[in-house]
């Protein structure tokens, strides 16, 4: 492991001010991720400033309605807040999929949506990967890709995000609030993630040095009656091969209002656009159900051996709106 220089920082400015002198320090927040990564090299560090400390720990209802999430609060913490469970379930349910409650007790929002991806060729220094060392190529197209991207990858990354707890804060419209020397700043998460094009390597339209400061979600009625549903490939805790955030709001048999995010399918927590379209303002029967997703699912476009992603992401959407729409008519 190379050797590198700890800070813990105080104060927001003070944790700007030890990133911007060292243009190779990182930040840590329960470090679950990050020190993974400098363990296999992938991560090299020269300094981290520990953020642990800042005074951004806080969960507190909006003047709109909504809610405000620090930065440094624990995944646990967030799981187990009484107005998360009430007013966006489908969040709570997603973190408590992410991990086992060791990790979830150390493990930070901020740090949660800066997460990296999990694929072996990025986490094996010996590997080429473009989203590692740009241009150096991806083996995972021709190599192993079983839990790969279906939809918005290129033909320079294949990878997918990691993340539960982003699918559900997309599903929910969130937005990522930070700072830089320069002054404050927001990102939609909608466009938090930068698509994977030609540059794998640029994962966020965070500016350089900025340090993530909260998430704030928005209003949404419909977002309590909603779900979050995680298939892996062993009962214990695993990333997904496929996931689905859901939020649906029915009246007369009647979709009025609906929120869908997919995860494990691309290199970004996925908002179903498309398929929201086509169940707004539609019989909410299993008909409709897949009639969009098969709408969401038409642009992907899998490889030789994560093509049963389709069909998996196809039920899930199916089973999962099908059991919100019987309990609203409940």
């Amino acid at each position: 492991m190379r050797e590198f220089v700890y800070d813990r920082a105080l104060d927001v400015s003070g944790a700007l001010a030890l990133l911007d002198a060292d243009p190779d320090a990182r930040y840590l927040g329960g470090g679950t991720n990050l020190v993974d990564l400098m363990k296999t090299g992938v991560e090299r560090p020269t300094r981290l400033v520990d953020v642990r400390e800042l005074p951004l720990d806080g969960i507190e209802p909006t003047a709109d309605g909504g809610l405000r999430i620090g930065a440094t609060v624990t995944n646990s913490d967030l799981a187990a807040h009484p107005e998360v469970r009430r007013r966006y379930p489908a969040l709570a349910q997603a973190v408590l999929a992410g991990a086992s409650g060791q990790l979830r007790n150390m493990a930070t929002v901020g740090g949660n949506l800066l997460q990296r991806t999990r694929c072996g060729y990025f986490a094996d220094v010996t590997k080429p990967c473009n989203k590692r060392v740009p241009g150096s190529g991806c083996p995972a197209i021709e190599g192993e890709h079983h839990n790969h991207a279906i939809l918005g990858a290129s033909e320079h990354c294949v990878a997918t995000h990691p993340s539960d707890m982003g699918v559900a804060l997309t599903a929910f419209d969130a937005v990522v609030s930070y700072e830089t020397a320069d002054g404050s700043g927001e990102l939609a998460l909608a466009d938090f993630y930068l698509p994977v094009g030609d540059t794998p390597h640029r994962e966020t339209a965070l500016p350089p040095g900025a340090l993530i400061t909260g998430v704030t979600l928005p209003p949404a009625p419909v977002a309590a009656r909603s779900r979050y549903r995680k298939v892996r490939e062993r009962a214990s805790y695993a990333f997904a091969i496929g996931s689905i955030a859901a939020a649906l709001d029915v009246q007369d048999g009647v979709v009025r209002e609906v929120r869908l995010a997919f995860g494990a399918v691309a290199s970004r927590p996925w908002r179903a656009t498309a398929a929201e379209r086509v169940l707004t303002g539609a019989p909410a029967d299993a008909e409709t159900f897949a009639a969009a997703a098969d709408a969401e699912l038409a642009a992907s476009k899998p490889l030789p051996r994560n093509a049963y992603k389709v069909t998996l992401m196809r039920n899930l959407v199916v089973a999962v709106l099908a059991e919100l729409a019987e309990e609203a008519a409940r």
